[in-house]
């Protein structure tokens, strides 16, 4: 059954689409030094962000920064309406004004550089990178970065990163993209991010290993790692493998003494601590954030669209984890996928390309190119005719130089970033609605957090109540059964009473995994709801990158006003 918001919501996202963002006085001066970003005062409401620079390629860490900016913009008299002081209003918009220009920037940024032996004898200097964005949450969290470079784009989520393409600016936007998504979510965290600047497929696995446990360690000598201070997770060419060499160091190490010490790092192996769902939950998420708008009428009207997924197609640009694990999702529910790109190319087929077949085939060959069911695709992935786009790449993919030929009518942004604040517009101003970053690919810190309380826990989900679960499905229809027999009798024999298959998969109790995936369904479809709410009350129309970046402004604004400001 679909779901509908009402006639309201209806004619202000008609309205919204409508206006696209082109308010009079909307425009920020960005030319003679002038002001281009929210900055305590007052800002006019915009439809887009326009406090980044106009360029094809704007900065990564001011292109969030930006889309900051208008969430404040928009939500700063609400938020001096509903402070309960004894303060005049001049008073109360400067603590407002205050406490958001503490929010915007990285609290704290350390860079390590750190010798390695080669396995040929040759020594080299590694630099890595840590951004704590925020602490209003403890401890921080946020991926460890490191993915190959050797193409147009990389498969991307929250995590450590490997990669020569490694800067502070980085790691200082996907740090503060992390604080935001987890307010969106309301994961208790901070934001952090981490990057090691290599090539991963230039080092040996025991060099590799040399670099990670020697990079856990340059972060525990600076406090930038423990349970209850900064939390790393996966990311670009990192996995379980990476996350157990991180656990296995600090537990040996500064965590000797810890009990909570492998709770230090989340996407571990499930015989270190790790979770079930861990590894599909940024795919997973990504699914159930399509979901829960693709099945909204309200929305879809807009896009001139039907509900569902029955009859829709995607594209996925990046099979990594996040584009095989959403290709698999979407799959499985009805929807067609009739594209895939990579680095090295793209491929396509209109009749649909199976997710299971196109993994077995690149597990084998290294590369989805040559794929027998599918053709190489001319040109780029992003242009191609489909009813649903899922950037699962990097940043800044989605440009003002190809915003106007995209086809799709949903982008569901699986990776960090993929629009400049430029494609951003153009999107408004065609009626295309763009699922973004810091909600939809929130499921793999989502889940980092679950796996994060069973470390401090110190039992799995469902150990204590699974059998007391299952034994009392088992008397609940022993119970019917008894009942409708005293009533009608055997006459005929025993009354048989047998259980729905919905019912017959779940009598046995949750398991770990049905925990997970019922706990990361139920925090996708909340925060869908308060997306819809917000950018309902604000008309914001098909804004909902805004409607998320206020929501997170929001919750963490009430987190910093009511701890108060310690020394100020």
């Amino acid at each position: 059954m679909y779901r509908y918001l009402g006639e309201l919501l209806a004619s202000r996202l008609a309205a919204g689409a409508v206006l696209a963002g082109a308010e009079p006085g909307g425009t920020a001066a960005a030319a003679g030094g002038a002001a281009t970003a929210w900055s305590g005062g007052r800002c006019p409401r915009r439809h887009y962000c326009e406090a980044a620079k106009k360029e094809d390629n704007p900065n990564f860490f001011k292109m969030v920064e930006g889309f900051f900016d208008r969430g404040a913009s928009i939500v700063e008299d609400k938020l001096v309406e509903g402070l309960r002081t004894r303060e005049s209003m001049e008073d109360r918009r400067h603590r407002v004004r205050g406490i958001l220009r503490i929010i915007k920037p990285c609290n704290h940024v350390l860079s390590v550089s750190f010798p390695i032996k080669r396995d040929n004898g040759e020594w080299e200097v590694i630099e890595g990178y840590r951004a704590q964005h925020s602490q209003h949450r403890t401890p921080c969290k946020g991926a460890f970065l490191r993915s190959v470079c050797t193409g147009a784009f990389l498969e991307s989520y929250n995590g450590i990163r490997y990669s020569l393409d490694v800067s502070v600016d980085e790691v200082k936007a996907l740090a503060s993209l992390m604080t935001y998504k987890c307010a969106v979510v309301d994961v208790p965290f901070g934001g952090a991010k981490a990057g090691v600047k290599i090539n991963p497929k230039n080092y040996t696995d025991n060099e590799l290993e040399k670099i990670t446990r020697r990079f856990t360690m340059e972060l525990a000598k600076k406090g930038f790692i423990g349970p209850g201070v900064d939390v790393p997770a996966p990311d670009m060419s990192t996995g379980e493998r990476e996350m157990s060499w991180i656990a296995d160091t600090y537990a040996s190490t500064i965590g000797h003494y810890d009990i909570n010490a492998h709770a230090c790092v989340t996407g571990k192996p499930i015989s270190q601590g790790g979770i079930h769902g861990r590894i599909s939950a940024t795919g997973r998420g990504l699914f159930h954030g399509i979901e829960n708008f693709i099945n909204e009428a309200s929305y879809m009207s807009i896009l001139g669209m039907t509900p569902g997924f029955g009859d829709k197609t995607f594209a996925v640009q990046g099979f990594g984890n996040v584009g095989l694990h959403s290709m698999r999702y979407l799959h499985r529910f009805g929807a067609k996928c009739v594209a895939v790109g990579e680095f090295n190319g793209s491929i396509w087929n209109p009749d649909g390309i199976d997710p299971k077949e196109l993994e077995d085939y690149k597990l084998q060959h290294g590369t989805i190119m040559g794929f027998p069911k599918a053709q190489t695709l001319e040109g780029s992935i992003l242009e191609i005719d489909c009813d649903i786009l899922i950037p699962a790449a990097s940043e800044k993919q989605l440009t003002k130089a190809n915003a106007h030929k995209v086809k799709a009518k949903i982008i569901a942004e699986g990776a960090n970033g993929p629009t400049t604040p430029e494609a951003d517009k153009i999107f408004l101003e065609r009626n295309i609605m763009v699922i973004p970053d810091l909600y939809l690919n929130a499921g793999g810190v989502t889940v980092s957090y679950f796996e994060w309380l069973k470390n401090l826990n110190h039992v799995s989900y469902g150990r204590l109540t699974f059998k007391y679960e299952r034994d009392s499905n088992y008397h609940l229809l022993m119970s019917v059964q008894e009942s409708l027999e005293r009533k009608f009798g055997k006459h005929g024999g025993t009354i048989p009473v047998v259980p729905t298959a919905e019912f017959q998969d779940r009598i046995s109790g949750a398991s770990e995994k049905d925990i997970v995936h019922s706990g990361l369904a139920y925090t996708m479809e909340r925060s869908a709801r308060q997306i819809m709410r917000t950018a309902m009350k604000y008309n914001l129309g098909l804004d909902l990158r805004t409607a998320a970046y206020v929501n997170a402004i929001e919750k963490v604004f009430k987190v910093y006003n009511e701890a108060g400001l310690t020394f100020t």
